[in-house]
């Protein structure tokens, strides 16, 4: 078994992970938040170092990046463990591990990932499904494999990765999809088991290293969709990663510990990106649910059509990225 990167000895055999914002404090035989580092006799073991529990061919759409390599596949890869405790997860079963419970996954090295990618002509691999800070290790790694085979990486992540991680990590990323699950510090703390700063810090950061960008919202009835609380976190894209920051706004279908809970109205959807675009946005875009509008890219210049979308079916009105009409070139990585 490896031994984890990012960790310091604390005192006598308990050490400090430097992974994520937590910064948990681990003592012999304990785990951290996420459940999947361990302090064996005073040094971090990584139990998912090598553990992989999906692996698909998606559409890039899926992740959701509709500015990197549109109508493109993605091989998306999964592990287990987060560092996070959503009430409202979809893949509660990989990512919160209970105590004592049998690890999932199986044991996959990361050349053998990117043998996979490249046999199904994947042009990007996504560390996805479950927080890929946790499984840290394997993503540094098979990132750094993908890119010498011309594979460009991505994350899917919830930005709460310690700043030392992202910075290591950055090198080796072309795009990143980070959600921005509220702007309230109260229900990061009640419905994640986290806090906002060090996302809204991280996030700046990514933008800052010159990754592309996209950020999502899961809108949460009666939870994080309060017109205030929407223009409060339309405002910080705009101002502090660019009006160009594509933003898009995911229905909630009930989950988890929250199945009970009622889905996301469209009109509700229409609305928040409504507020976006009024706030500056100038790409906001609906997801999890069919929308007229919202999974089109329209060209911020000249308001022409320049991607169309139908789930996850794209057709181009020109060359990619570029608007048919005035021949701006849209913000993105388009081939």
């Amino acid at each position: 078994m490896c031994h984890a990167m990012l960790w310091e000895n604390f005192r006598e055999e308990a050490v400090q992970c430097r992974l994520c914002a937590h910064g948990c404090s681990l003592k012999n035989d304990g785990k951290g938040r996420c459940g999947v580092r361990m302090n064996r006799n005073g040094k971090v073991i990584p139990l998912v170092a090598n553990v992989v529990t999906s692996v698909h061919l998606d559409p890039v759409e899926k992740k959701p990046l509709y500015h990197f390599l549109p109508g493109s596949k993605i091989f998306s890869v999964g592990s287990a463990g987060c560092n996070f405790a959503c009430s409202f997860c979809q893949n509660f079963a990989i990512s919160q591990i209970r105590p004592g419970g049998r690890m999932p996954g199986k044991i996959v090295d990361p050349d053998a990932l990117v043998e996979m990618a490249e046999s199904r002509a994947a042009r990007s691999m996504a560390f996805t499904y479950n927080e890929p800070t946790v499984f840290f290790e394997l993503v540094y790694e098979t990132a750094g494999l993908a890119q010498a085979a011309g594979i460009r990486p991505v994350i899917v992540s919830n930005g709460y990765m310690s700043q030392e991680c992202l910075l290591m990590l950055g090198r080796r990323l072309s795009a990143a999809n980070i959600d921005l699950k509220s702007f309230r510090d109260n229900f990061y703390k009640k419905y994640c088991n986290a806090r906002l700063q060090p996302v809204l810090d991280n996030l700046k950061v990514f933008k800052s290293l010159g990754i592309w960008l996209e950020v999502t919202t899961l809108v949460i009835p009666g939870i994080n969709d309060s017109d205030a609380e929407l223009r409060d976190m339309a405002s910080f894209v705009h101002d502090e990663l660019g009006a160009e920051t594509p933003w898009h706004l995911s229905a909630f279908h009930g989950a988890y510990k929250m199945i009970a809970h009622p889905p996301t109205p469209l009109s509700r959807l229409e609305e928040a990106r409504h507020i976006g675009l009024e706030k500056g946005l100038r790409f906001v875009y609906i997801g999890n649910v069919r929308s007229l509008l919202g999974g089109n890219t329209f060209c911020s210049r000249c308001g022409e059509l320049v991607v169309e979308r139908s789930g996850y079916n794209v057709r181009f009105r020109e060359s990619p990225g570029v608007c048919p009409s005035c021949k701006t070139t849209l913000p993105g990585i388009w081939q």
